[in-house]
């Protein structure tokens, strides 16, 4: 279910630059994300258009599991990303080795409106950032 914005078109993530410009680099697998923060931007964008690979292949060894393409399929399908609000940054820069992004996501999923919350934690290794894991929070708009 890959839907890729076309070149005129803003990035999912909310940077303001045209996603030709940001996060299809990182997806398409041209370039590595630099820091913490552009990995989470290009995973909520993932997220947003069904890019499950590249979900997968971003997190980090010890925390993929068998049926991970699966789970990460039905959630995409299932969810709609509206809007994504980074709250804090903590490291993650090019010259860090792990960092912390606190954000907000709003979605639409079974026809409800919500709110994730997640302070997700990253590291790098072999110059490329991974996802760990996140403390994470639903709201209901």
């Amino acid at each position: 279910m890959l839907t890729t914005p076309s070149s005129d078109q803003h990035c999912p993530c909310g940077s303001g630059l045209l996603f030709d410009k940001c996060c299809k680099s990182y997806i398409e697998g041209a370039q590595l994300a630099p820091t913490a923060q552009a990995l989470m931007r290009s995973r909520y964008t993932a997220f947003a258009l069904g890019a499950v690979d590249y979900l997968i292949d971003t997190t980090a060894p010890s925390k993929r599991h068998a049926d991970d393409h699966s789970v990460i399929s039905e959630q995409v399908k299932n969810t709609q990303w509206c809007g994504l609000t980074i709250r804090q940054c903590k490291q993650g820069q090019a010259k860090d080795s792990t960092g912390e992004v606190e954000f907000d996501a709003n979605f639409i999923a079974n026809g409800e409106a919500g709110v994730l919350h997640e302070r997700s934690r990253f590291y790098k290794e072999n110059n490329q950032w991974l996802y760990i894991d996140g403390d994470v929070s639903f709201d209901k708009e």
